[in-house]
């Protein structure tokens, strides 16, 4: 069985829900599609079909509803990639000194598997127009949409100023105006139900419009149509709201930027950087690729990109996101990423994914349109014949009432109500560095319960730092000099805190010759003229007595979880060094939050139980320690077997497993690591508090869709009553409908406000 195909489509002007039900339901009826999945807030369709599928007959097929569509080109195949990390993505097993660097690349499989001849219809493609359809950019106003609400409004101007002056032949102008809006309403609708769609909105206002016209409710007639397409018009304008908050981000990315190459500098430009390639930074711009340092040293204001209201201070060797400001200094930046796999354009990406993936919410909403709209019209149907045939009542008072029902049916609103509030939920998520795959996803994490997470590199920094420094034989800052001799050049973890405490203290680090490491022990070397050792109390025991209040000291430090190392110059004991891989800044307020909430939390971890107790102790979190990955993917199935909904957040490749069994797993860091690949949504920047804060936006959405729902079929329940009541009439169903619509998208763009 061969996998099918993928090809993504741009299609402007989808304002809500029905859109993109008629074009869901037009293009699975064509030859060879497998599946389709279309966006209404990034404007985007993705066909999954066979090699043999007439791409250009699917291009017309959703130009002929009234669309413009064109092929979305494919990211090229074997561009070359590096991995780049964004956070930290490894596990240290300190006392150990193991390290299990666990680095991976988000990949994304987008390659161009169309036939020629395919690829050649889509050329052609290329360009097509719809014909009631605006491009969703630009003013309203010059939108083919908005001309012709203009027209239609105008129109219905000047039927008042001939009914006026000559009443005699107002009905006519009004019919005519009418007729102005409603013809290309009433094309859509034909063209959708020949695509498999009868009951469109746009079938539904044809038959009343037509309707008050055999009735000669001429007047109103024109009214209803220029009231819909007004409607239409602001949901259009408010779903293009909801698109641009994700389209801002790609507008963060400059499009220039400064190449150094054999000592010249050029522009060029940003999408053509190639991974490799050295940019040049000056104080106040905007970075154009995601890079490592290669010198320099300033404050990077990231908050356009991770919301972090301080900026951070990055220097050789740090990473950089494309987007970000550079502060007070020139930079040298290495290119570790082509524009299309940059940060900003993997969230964009991922949250246009995640828009066309639908939420349980969502999907039962659709089934239930589905049988919703049909009986609207059988109730509006019985409505206007029932009561003249059986109690014969008046035939154009019921027809008048069946007319205003079926259009108060309309099911625009409910349908939009959840997908409206999903889509604004993970653009705002998106902004702050949350990424969330789907609609699905975003409602399970509301409903979370118990949260196990790593504790390398997600509750802690995921590197050890220099805690303490203990004199013995010599002061602590001619121990941490002697120390950081020894470590220079060394890539160990303990290795490079013990150097760079020394760099950041501004100490002078003298040259060691002789350097040796031994193996399991230390190292030793030569430094101005003196043996100095470095390594395990229990090498440097070997060497030299340790008394019993240093021993006391050092098994102190060791029951706080840190790792200790043994300075020893010229057959002295000189001092000692503790290190410890720290507490996130945020940890402990973002359990905090979690707890709160209401959530059960537990550690599991890799590490020993005496490093793992400790911090645990420190953040106040249950504690499962020295565990494989087997052990917490057991863990988490063990929870949920206490009828506990389980999140687990982890960063490296021994949380995969767990990631996957989990309810929802949440990976902690860049983005760029094998975990993200496992994980149902991702915190980018690593802060612990974005786990609540990502809790937190699941719920509030939740609670904007219940709002949007109670809204729309609200309004639709007084408007039934009145209408039957005799108390409301055609234009009131209308503005009960379009107006429901625009009420319950703006409330959905609530959500798009900063997450705090």
């Amino acid at each position: 069985m061969t996998t099918p195909l993928q090809t993504r489509f741009r299609v402007d002007g989808m304002d809500c829900a029905s859109c993109a039900s008629k074009i869901d339901t037009a293009v699975r009826r064509m030859p060879g599609v497998a599946d389709v999945s279309v966006s209404v807030t990034s404007g985007t369709m993705t066909v999954s079909h066979d090699e043999a599928s007439d791409l250009e007959a699917i291009g017309k097929k959703v130009s002929g509803l009234g669309y413009d569509v064109a092929r979305l080109a494919p990211r090229e195949v074997g561009q070359p990639q590096e991995a780049h990390a964004h956070g930290p993505s490894c596990n240290h097993d300190h006392d150990a000194h193991a390290h299990d660097h666990a680095h991976g690349e988000l990949h994304r499989h987008d390659h161009d598997h169309t036939p020629p001849a395919a690829r050649q219809a889509v050329a052609e493609i290329e360009g097509l127009h719809g014909h009631d359809h605006g491009p969703s950019e630009g003013p309203w106003w010059k939108s083919r949409k908005g001309r012709l609400t203009i027209m239609a409004g105008a129109a219905v101007a000047v039927a008042y100023g001939i009914g006026h002056l000559f009443p005699a032949i107002g009905p006519y102008a009004f019919a005519a105006a009418m007729l102005v809006g409603l013809l290309p309403i009433a094309r859509r609708a034909i063209m959708a139900a020949m695509a498999g769609t009868p009951f469109s909105i746009e079938m539904l206002m044809t038959i009343a419009a037509v309707g008050a016209l055999l009735i000669n409710a001429t007047e109103e007639a024109a009214m209803v149509v220029f009231l819909f397409l007004v409607g239409e018009l602001l949901e259009g304008v408010a779903a293009g709201k909801a698109r641009e908050s994700i389209k801002a981000l790609t507008k963060l990315v400059p499009k220039t930027a400064l190449v150094e190459e054999d000592g010249k500098v050029s522009e060029v430009p940003a999408e053509k950087l190639a991974v490799g390639a050295v940019i040049l930074m000056r104080p106040g711009d905007r970075i154009s690729a995601d890079g490592v340092i290669v010198s320099g040293d300033s404050a990077i204001n990231e908050a356009p990109v991770t919301g972090e209201s301080v900026p951070v201070r990055k220097e050789t060797g740090d990473t950089v996101f494309a987007g970000t400001v550079n502060g007070d200094a020139a930079l040298r930046i290495r290119v570790t990423a082509a524009a299309e796999d940059n940060t900003i354009a993997r969230v964009v990406r991922l949250v246009e994914e995640a828009q066309e993936s639908k939420a349980p919410t969502e999907r039962f909403i659709d089934r239930f349109s589905k049988y919703y709209t049909p009986g609207v019209v059988v109730v509006a149907a019985l409505v206007a014949v029932l009561p003249p045939l059986v109690a014969g009542a008046s035939w154009s008072e019921w027809v008048y009432k069946g007319l205003a029902i079926l259009l108060i049916g309309c099911p625009c609103a409910l349908v939009i109500s959840t997908p409206a509030a999903i889509a604004a939920a993970l653009s705002a998520g998106a902004r702050r560095g949350l990424l969330v795959k789907g609609g699905a996803v975003l409602e399970g994490l509301g409903k979370l319960t118990a949260i196990a997470l790593d504790k390398t590199g997600t509750l802690t920094e995921g590197q050890p730092k220099v805690t303490d420094i203990i004199a013995f034989g010599k002061d602590a800052p001619s121990t941490l000099r002697l120390a950081a001799a020894l470590e220079v050049g060394s890539s160990h973890p303990l290795a490079m805190a013990i150097f760079t405490e020394a760099k950041n203290r501004g100490i002078d680090i003298p040259p060691s010759t002789d350097a040796k490491a031994l193996g399991g022990k230390g190292v030793t070397a030569t430094v101005e003229g003196e043996a100095v050792f470095l390594g395990s109390p229990k090498a440097a025991a070997e060497q030299v007595a340790v008394s019993a209040e240093q021993a006391a000291t050092i098994a102190a430090l060791n029951d706080e979880g840190k790792t200790v190392s043994l300075l020893i110059t010229g057959g002295v004991l000189a001092g000692a060094i503790a290190m410890r891989d720290e507490p996130r800044a945020d940890a402990v307020s973002g359990l905090k939050a979690l707890t709160d909430a209401g959530i059960r939390t537990v550690m599991l971890t890799g590490d020993n139980k005496r490093t793992a107790t400790a911090i645990g102790k420190t953040l106040g979190i249950d504690v499962r320690a020295e565990l494989m990955p087997e052990d917490k993917q057991r863990i988490v199935g063990e929870l949920q077997k206490q009828g506990l909904v389980v999140g687990k957040v982890g960063d490296g490749i021994n949380d995969a497993p767990a990631l996957a069994a989990a309810d929802i797993g949440i990976a902690m860091g860049g983005g760029t690591d094998v975990a993200l690949e496992t994980a149902d949504a991702a915190v980018l920047h690593g802060r612990v508090g974005d786990v609540a804060l990502m809790v937190d936006l699941s719920k509030r959405t939740m609670r904007n869709i219940v709002q949007n729902i109670t809204m729309s079929l609200g309004l639709k329940a007084v408007f039934l009553v009145t209408t039957i009541a005799g108390i409301t009439g055609l234009w009131p169903a209308i503005l009960a409908d379009t107006g429901a619509t625009v009420l319950v998208t703006m409330n959905a763009l609530r959500l798009l406000r900063p997450i705090r």
